[in-house]
């Protein structure tokens, strides 16, 4: 009997232990913050994305596979401010699971972290996709990356008590190299100053605002709305009066407008990766800038 008890106490023992050193199941609704995730838990966490930079953000089927992550996950990461909204409270509603439920530790939106540009005044659905918390698109300004992984930092010891200490060193190393890395892209990009652009989407305003790119019109005629022939024919004609050095579209982007637009004005079309995976050099956080810049550089030559 006493073997037994013994046998029983160690089994009991080894599984608080396998649980203690298991792995945080996080699931990131875009690649940017799996990665930022990544950056931070290291091998603390398992980290599924439910989304890839081939697919636009803002259309995802709540399939029952991803229903099944959201169900397991022990902390959901999502950017918020409406990008998800056609999606994620279906996987919420669908997957019961009420750690990760809006209002938990275990639900962490990266917008409530960030000052949001384009704010709408009034909603009015004739003006397009527009978001009534402001752009989403916030990540493409690596400043705004510093000021999501400073909270997550936070939140994920919080969830995670066990590893608190780990998350917090990993979390410095990580915000040293981002801020060193950002005065090198700063440094490379000062002569895109002022180079007036055309965008695809509304997905590069914060990237405008960092580098300081002028924008001069936009391939959809409004917000989601995808391009018409008449409204490349008169963005062609007011380009003749009004030129830009460069064409912008993400990597989920048809790259037909863009093309289109390319061939008639003569103005280079540039792939920008977007999020990660969206080129082959831009497979984390450090690479996506990297690269977004090389190539932005490399149109304006």
């Amino acid at each position: 009997m006493k073997n037994r008890l013994n046998f029983l106490l160690g089994v009991c023992l080894g599984l608080v232990m396998l649980q203690a050193q298991a792995a945080m199941k996080v699931v990131a609704c875009e690649p940017e913050w799996g990665a930022l995730v990544q950056e931070i838990a290291a091998d603390k966490a398992t980290v599924y994305v439910a989304t890839t930079a081939f697919q636009d953000p803002h259309h995802i089927e709540a399939r029952p596979s991803l229903i099944a992550r959201v169900r397991n996950a022990d902390f959901l990461i999502c950017t918020g401010s409406d990008l998800e909204a056609g999606w994620l409270p279906l996987l919420l509603t669908q997957s019961g699971n009420r750690g990760i439920q809006p209002g938990s530790p275990g639900h962490f939106e990266a917008a409530q972290f960030v000052a949001r540009q384009e704010i709408p005044q009034v909603l009015d659905r004739a003006q397009g996709d527009i978001h009534p918390g402001g752009n989403p698109h916030f990540h493409t300004d690596p400043r705004n990356v510093t000021k999501v992984a400073v909270a997550l930092v936070e939140r994920l010891a919080q969830v995670d008590t066990a590893n608190a200490v780990f998350y917090r060193g990993r979390g410095k190393t990580f915000l040293d190299r981002w801020q060193a890395a950002i005065l090198r892209w700063e440094q490379q990009a000062a002569s895109l100053k002022g180079i007036p652009v055309v965008v695809h989407h509304k997905e590069w305003t914060y990237l405008q605002a960092w580098l300081g790119l002028h924008e001069v019109g936009s391939l959809e005629p409004k917000p989601g709305v995808p391009p018409t022939p008449a409204h490349l024919a008169q963005l062609l004609e007011r380009m003749q009066r009004q030129p830009a050095r460069i064409i912008i579209r993400s990597a989920y982007n048809d790259p037909k407008a863009s093309q289109f637009l390319s061939q008639r004005s003569g103005i280079p079309a540039v792939l920008l990766p977007y999020t990660i995976g969206g080129t082959d050099k831009a497979t984390d956080l450090f690479g996506l800038f990297d690269d977004t810049i090389a190539r932005l550089l490399a149109a304006v030559k």
